[in-house]
């Protein structure tokens, strides 16, 4: 039995990874990951301008990573043009873009019609529907990058059948913007960002043959740490829109406001 007691202390002092303790945990408001970032930008210089985003794809075809063979789930998302809507708006705390929708615009304008239709047959006596307001500006661009394993290593040590190892693996994402004048058709502007996506993992085991080899003792523990790849996104993606802000000031497209 004392002959174990070192073997059982190993596997415990491995275990410094933790379950939470109620997996079952309320959903919760997921912040910006560079919300800071964004109210920082400075003010612009001038009235709202008018910005339509009507997609924002994943452009790599990249699946997402699997240790068990071919995966059928994509490694990035695929409607990621609600995070960049949502940056837009965060922007400079709300006084850079006026955002119009585009991504539900079928769904919008059969609402509209509904309503036209309604009013004409019941109600003629209704106020007409606002004019739908354009954009001067098309935010175009999407995910056109997912790079895997582009830094992995780690360490590992066995000595009779006790071993403990460590493991890291970083992948990089991509992301690529441009702004499109409508009225005229030209490229404004080009950005790109890349966020890296770290994952960890360590873990002990014990093999060992005890009573002349008739019985085995065998213990595992460990655990990973996996960045989640729509907060990278995410991250890319606001990054390039505090990118957009300030690139346009140093081409002499806008300005800040003065302090």
């Amino acid at each position: 039995m004392w002959k174990l007691l070192p073997i059982l202390l190993l596997a415990g002092c491995a275990a410094t990874g933790q379950l939470p303790e109620r997996l079952d945990t309320p959903a919760t408001v997921q912040e910006n990951p560079m919300v800071a970032e964004l109210h920082d930008v400075p003010a612009l210089d001038a009235p709202k301008m008018t910005i339509g985003v009507y997609s924002f794809t994943d452009r790599t075809g990249q699946r997402a990573p699997s240790d068990t063979g071919a995966s059928l789930s994509s490694a990035v998302t695929q409607g990621a043009e609600v995070w960049v809507i949502d940056a837009l708006m965060e922007l400079g705390n709300g006084t850079w873009f006026d955002v119009m929708e585009r991504g539900g615009m079928d769904n919008l304008i059969k609402e509209r019609q509904l309503i036209r239709s309604t009013r004409e047959n019941y109600d003629q006596n209704a106020p007409q529907l606002d004019p739908m307001k354009f954009a001067g500006i098309i935010l175009e661009g999407g995910i056109v990058g997912y790079d895997s394993n582009i830094t992995t290593g780690g360490t590992g040590a066995r000595y009779f059948g006790i071993g403990a190892t460590e493991q890291y693996r970083v992948d990089t994402v991509t992301v690529s913007m441009r702004l499109v004048s409508v009225s005229s058709g030209r490229v404004l502007m080009t950005v790109a960002t890349e966020k890296s996506i770290a994952s960890y993992g360590a873990g002990a085991d014990v093999f060992k043959f005890l009573d002349l080899g008739t019985k085995a003792l065998e213990l595992e523990n460990g655990y990973t740490i996996n960045e989640p790849t729509n907060y990278a996104v995410r991250a890319a993606i606001e990054a390039a829109v505090i990118e957009i802000a300030y690139e346009g000031v140093r081409k002499g497209l806008w300005n800040f406001v003065k302090q």
